[in-house]
C-alpha cells in the first residue's frame, strides 16, 4: 500500500512537468502527488516502521533504492505541504495574464523542485541521491531567474548555481569515498566502521552549504530575496531543509570524528546570532526574511549538536529532548517562513518594492496580510501561544537538562543558552521592526497609498498555514509521538518518549489564546458601539509632521546594528546640516554582503589576477619556454641540494 501510494505520487509529479502550459491540469497534479506525499510520510511517522523498496532494474549501473524512516518523514510532510499550498499560491502571484512568458516555465520547473525534493530523503543509493540532488538545485536555479530581465536576479541566480555547485563537489567527494571504502553505493547504517568518521566532515560543509549555515550563507539572501515569493518560500522553508536532512541523516548514519557534536553546536549557535544580527540591519524586507532563515538553520543546528554531544557522552536524557525541539524546529521553521514569505509576496505584488523605507501604513488597505504576516512575525520571533514558542522551549529544556547535570559539559554549554536567548531578543527586535516600518504609520510613497489585498487564492495558503501554527502551539501533545518516533529513528537506541511538560505548556497557551480571544471581542465590542476615532499624531508642538519624519527602518535597529558593526561592516554616507544656509542632509546606510564581498571576493580577485599573470606566460615564443624549464631545474636543484644540506 505505501509503495503504491508513494509511486502514484511520484507518477504525479513527473506528469506535472509537462503539464506547465495547462494551469488547472498542472495544479492537480501537483496537489495529488503532494497529497500521496503527505499520506505516505505521517504513515511511516505514525507507525514508526521504516518502509524500504529494491527495484528489480538498474538505472545508471545501479539499483535504486528507497528508504523511509521516521527521520526522512519529517522532511517529506514540509515538502509536501508547503510544495502543495505554494502551487496553489503562485496560481494569482506568478499568473499568465501577468507573465505570459514565464509563468508555463515556472510552474513545470516547480514540478521538477517538488519532484527532486521528494526523492533526496527517499533514495539510499549515493549515485541515485546525487543524480536528485543535482536536479532539485537546478530547478531551483531556474525557478530563482523566472524574472530574468533583471541583472540582480540574474547575478542571483549565478551566485546560487556557483555556491551550489561548491556544495555539490563536496557531496560528490564524499559518495564516492564512502563508496570506494564500503565497495557499494548502498546507503545506510554504518556506525561500526569507524574508518568513515573522517568523512563526516565533507558531508557537513557539502550540506552545509545548501542548507545556508554561517559562513556557507553567501548565496542566500540574494538567492531568496530576488525569487518570485512563492519560490522564495519553497528555497526558504522546504530547499534549506535538505541540507539540513544531510547533516541529521549523515550524523545518524556515519561514525562521528571527535569534537563533531561541538563544532555542530557552535556553527549552530554561530549562524543564529549572527544571522538575525545581519537581519536586523536590512532595510530590503525579503533579505531580512532570508537571513532569519540562517537564524533558525543556526537553531536547529544548535538542538542538532547538543543531540550529538548526548549521544557521544551516553546522556538520551537530554539529548533526545533537544532532538526533539531541533525536529519540531524543522516543521515549525518551514510553517511560518512560507507564511511570512507568502506575506511579503503579498505586499510586493500590491505595492512592487520590497524597499520598507518607501512602505508604511499598509494595515487600512491590506488587513488580512497585516493580520497572517503579525502571526508569523510573533511566531518566528518565538512568542506564545505559537508553534515557534514550542520547538524553541523544548531545545531550551534539552540546553538546562543538559546544565543541570553538572558534568564536564556544564560550562561550557551555559554560554549556548545566553547567546540563543540573545537571538531571540534580537529577532523579536527585527520582526518588531518589520511589522513596524511596512504595515503601521502613514504610507510613505504613492504605491503604498494605492496598495490593495491579495485575493482569496493567495489568501487561502496562508490561513491554512496560520491554523497549523495555531494547532501545534495549542496542541503540542500532537506532535511529540511522531516527532519522538523520529528521534528513535535517528538514534536508534532513544526509544522511550522523553519526559516533557508539553501538555501544561499546551493548557498554557490554551489560557493565553483565550484571554487573547476576550480582549480583542471586548476591543471589537467598544469599536462597534464608540466607532474608530482618527487623529494626527503627537508631533511634539511641531504642526506640519509628514512621512517622512517617521522612524526608519534604520534608525528602529540603529543601536543594536551599532553592536555588531565589527561584522556587519556598514558603510555610511552623511551630509550634515551645516552653516547658516546649509544644503540639503543626507544620511545613507548599506550592509554589505560581508563574508561573500570582504573574504571571498577578495580571495577570487587575487586568483583571476594570477591566473592572468599565468596566461601571459604562454606566448608561443620557444627561447623563453627553455629559459622556464631552466629555471625550473635550477630552482628544484637548489631545493635538492638545500635539502641534503639539512
Amino acid at each position: 500500500m505505501t509503495a503504491m501510494l508513494f509511486f502514484s505520487s511520484l507518477a504525479c509529479l513527473t506528469l506535472a512537468i509537462g503539464a506547465g502550459r495547462h494551469p488547472r491540469l498542472w495544479l492537480t497534479l501537483v496537489l495529488c502527488g503532494a497529497v500521496g506525499v503527505l499520506t505516505t510520510a505521517l504513515g511511516i511517522l505514525g507507525h514508526a516502521e521504516a518502509w524500504t523498496w529494491r527495484a528489480a532494474f538498474t538505472l545508471g549501473g545501479e539499483t535504486p533504492n528507497f528508504f523511509l524512516d521516521g527521520v526522512s518523514a519529517v522532511f517529506l510532510i514540509v515538502v509536501s505541504l508547503v510544495g502543495g499550498l505554494s502551487a496553489i499560491y503562485s496560481r494569482e502571484y506568478w499568473s499568465d495574464r501577468q507573465y505570459p512568458a514565464s509563468a508555463a516555465r515556472g510552474r513545470s520547473w516547480g514540478a521538477v523542485l517538488i519532484l527532486g525534493m521528494v526523492l533526496v530523503p527517499s533514495l539510499a543509493n549515493g549515485l541515485h541521491f546525487l543524480l536528485a540532488w543535482e536536479v532539485f538545485a537546478i530547478s531551483a536555479y531556474f525557478l530563482i531567474t523566472l524574472d530574468n530581465t533583471k541583472s540582480e536576479v540574474r547575478r542571483a541566480g549565478w551566485l546560487y548555481l556557483a555556491a551550489s555547485h561548491v556544495g555539490t563537489m563536496f557531496l560528490f567527494a564524499f559518495f564516492t569515498a564512502l563508496a570506494a571504502q564500503t565497495g557499494s553505493w548502498d546507503l545506510g547504517p554504518m556506525r561500526d566502521q569507524t574508518a568513515l568518521a573522517p568523512l563526516f566532515w565533507l558531508a557537513l560543509v557539502g550540506f552545509g552549504v545548501k542548507a545556508g549555515m554561517f559562513p556557507l550563507h553567501i548565496w542566500l539572501p540574494s538567492a531568496h530575496a530576488n525569487a518570485p515569493s512563492h519560490v522564495s518560500a519553497m528555497m526558504s522553508a522546504v530547499a534549506i531543509k535538505m541540507g539540513v536532512y544531510g547533516i541529521v541523516r549523515y550524523s545518524s548514519w556515519l561514525p562521528l570524528p571527535d569534537g563533531a557534536g561541538w563544532i555542530v553546536l557552535t556553527l549552530g549557535i554561530t549562524s543564529a546570532l549572527l544571522g538575525i544580527a545581519f537581519a536586523l540591519a536590512q532595510n530590503d524586507f525579503k533579505r531580512l526574511l532570508a537571513y532569519c532563515s540562517v537564524e533558525n538553520v543556526g537553531i536547529i543546528l544548535t538542538g542538532l549538536g547538543l543531540a550529538i554531544l548526548a549521544q557521544t557522552h551516553g546522556q538520551a536524557a537530554w539529548g533526545r529532548i533537544a532532538l526533539c525541539g531541533a525536529l519540531l524546529h524543522v516543521w515549525n521553521h518551514g510553517l511560518f517562513k512560507a507564511l511570512l514569505f507568502f506575506g511579503a509576496g503579498s505586499v510586493l505584488h500590491a505595492t512592487g518594492t520590497r524597499d520598507m523605507s518607501r512602505l508604511g501604513g499598509l494595515w487600512r488597505a491590506m488587513p488580512w496580510t497585516t493580520g497572517l504576516f503579525a502571526m508569523g512575525a510573533a511566531a518566528v520571533s518565538g512568542l506564545p501561544p505559537l508553534n515557534g514558542f514550542v520547538s524553541e522551549w523544548i531545545i531550551y529544556l534539552g540546553l538546562i537538562k543538559s546544565v543541570m547535570t553538572k558534568g564536564d559539559m556544564a560550562q561550557a554549554i551555559i554560554p549556548v543558552v545566553i547567546l540563543l536567548a540573545a537571538a531571540g531578543a534580537l529577532a523579536l527586535a527585527a520582526f518588531a521592526k518589520a511589522m513596524t516600518i511596512i504595515f503601521l504609520g502613514a504610507p510613505r510613497t504613492k504605491p503604498a497609498i494605492t496598495a490593495h489585498e491579495c485575493g482569496w487564492t493567495m489568501r487561502a495558503p496562508m490561513l491554512v498555514l496560520a491554523g497549523l501554527m495555531a494547532g501545534i502551539g495549542l496542541f503540542p501533545t500532537l506532535v511529540l509521538a511522531p516527532i519522538g518516533n523520529a528521534a528513535s529513528a535517528w538514534s536508534g537506541n532513544w526509544t522511550e518518549i522523553p519526559a516533557m511538560p508539553v501538555a501544561d505548556l499546551g493548557q498554557f497557551h490554551l489560557v493565553l489564546f483565550a484571554v487573547l480571544i476576550a480582549l480583542a471581542a471586548a476591543f471589537m465590542s467598544k469599536v462597534r458601539l464608540q466607532g474608530l476615532r482618527f487623529g494626527p499624531t503627537w508631533d511634539c508642538g511641531y504642526a506640519a509632521p509628514t512621512a517622512r519624519m517617521q522612524y526608519s527602518g534604520g534608525s528602529f535597529a540603529g543601536i543594536a546594528t551599532e553592536w555588531f558593526a565589527w561584522i556587519l561592516r556598514p558603510s555610511r554616507l552623511v551630509r550634515r546640516v551645516r552653516g547658516h544656509f546649509p544644503e540639503q542632509a543626507l544620511a545613507l546606510e548599506r550592509i554589505p554582503e560581508t563574508v561573500l564581498e570582504k573574504a571571498i571576493q577578495p580571495v577570487s580577485t587575487g586568483v583571476v589576477w594570477l591566473a592572468d599573470g599565468a596566461k601571459k606566460m604562454q606566448h608561443g615564443r620557444l627561447h623563453i619556454y627553455i629559459l622556464y624549464v631552466f629555471a625550473g631545474v635550477m630552482i628544484l636543484g637548489a631545493l635538492a641540494f638545500w635539502g641534503g644540506i639539512q
